[in-house]
């Protein structure tokens, strides 16, 4: 096992807590708003404040060089992900979304030992569907009757672009800069989902209420820039199936803060989601230890 406080860990830290916290946000404010709008002006928003920061290293943008890596990454993303993330919130219950949003773990330790090389043990297997089994434990209590076929299939559609961006940025990482990559694909992919929603939806239909206004100045700073910095960063510098598990902790953390804010009971299958998520990441992060070869320092006679 590596060492359980370092840098990386911290960083791990601060991200689940960021999105445990944005899960109870963001389903709180997108009821004053049309969900591509509500998904466009924070990605625009969060994407612009990046690259004001990043103005004076604008060298290091090399459009010119990089626009379709840039594009891409914002289709699968941005414009896919955090669309179909936002309008599958207004079909399914947010427990029963999460487990389909948070098979995305599994999926991208699928896809790294595919395309990226990352190997794919047996007990990295077991792992990654224990950690998945324990959002199910977690998010079981918030299931409700009512099942949308369309609102599952945004969620499985959710999970597989976001693991497959992923995978994406991961195999570039090492041609554009990583701060760059997070302000164009957000910049890019909030104006397009800002087009697309002002072709469908309605901008007088925004409630300019302080929840929403909340939401919105939550995902604009710490949901998009200090989030995504932090989580591709850690992507680009190990390995994306180990970085992912840790982000089965995100649904478990945003069911303690609802149920902080909410005043809902510490259940018993809380406990034993979340037990079964640290389960998980000790698996997918085993490492075998190698033996030790004692050297015979006695002279040969």
């Amino acid at each position: 096992m590596n060492k359980l406080f370092t840098k990386s860990t911290f960083a791990l830290v601060v991200l689940v807590v960021i999105w445990g916290v944005s899960w109870p946000i963001y389903k709180l404010s997108i009821v004053y708003a049309p969900p591509l709008l509500f998904s466009g002006m924070r990605a625009l928003l969060g994407g612009s404040l990046i690259m004001l920061l990043m103005f004076k290293l604008r060298d290091r943008l090399q459009w010119r060089q990089h626009w379709r890596k840039y594009s891409i990454s914002a289709l699968f993303n941005t414009v896919l992900f955090f669309g179909l993330h936002t309008i599958g919130l207004h079909y399914l219950p947010g427990g029963l979304f999460s487990v389909l949003v948070y098979f995305q773990p599994v999926l991208l330790g699928l896809f790294a030992w595919m395309w990226l090389g990352e190997t794919m043990t047996p007990i990295k297997v077991t792992g990654l569907l224990i950690g998945f089994i324990g959002i199910i434990v977690v998010s079981a209590e918030h299931f409700t009757a009512q099942l949308s076929i369309l609102g599952v299939v945004f969620g499985v559609l959710t999970a597989f672009f976001w693991a497959l961006g992923v995978v994406y940025v991961k195999k570039v990482s090492e041609e554009v800069d990583a701060y760059w990559m997070v302000a164009m694909q957000f910049t890019i992919g909030g104006v397009v989902l800002l087009v697309l929603g002002s072709m469908t939806e309605s901008w007088s239909a925004i409630e300019w209420e302080s929840m929403y206004l909340f939401g919105l100045g939550f995902g604009a700073t710490m949901g998009i820039p200090v989030a995504y910095i932090i989580y591709y960063s850690l992507i680009r510098a190990g390995e994306a199936s180990k970085i992912a598990v840790f982000t089965f902790l995100v649904p478990v953390i945003s069911v303690f803060i609802s149920t902080v804010f909410v005043g809902e009971p510490m259940t018993h299958t809380l406990w034993v989601g979340l037990l079964l998520v640290v389960l998980s990441i000790c698996f997918v992060n085993y490492r075998k230890k190698e033996p030790v070869i004692l050297l015979d320092t006695e002279n040969e006679e």
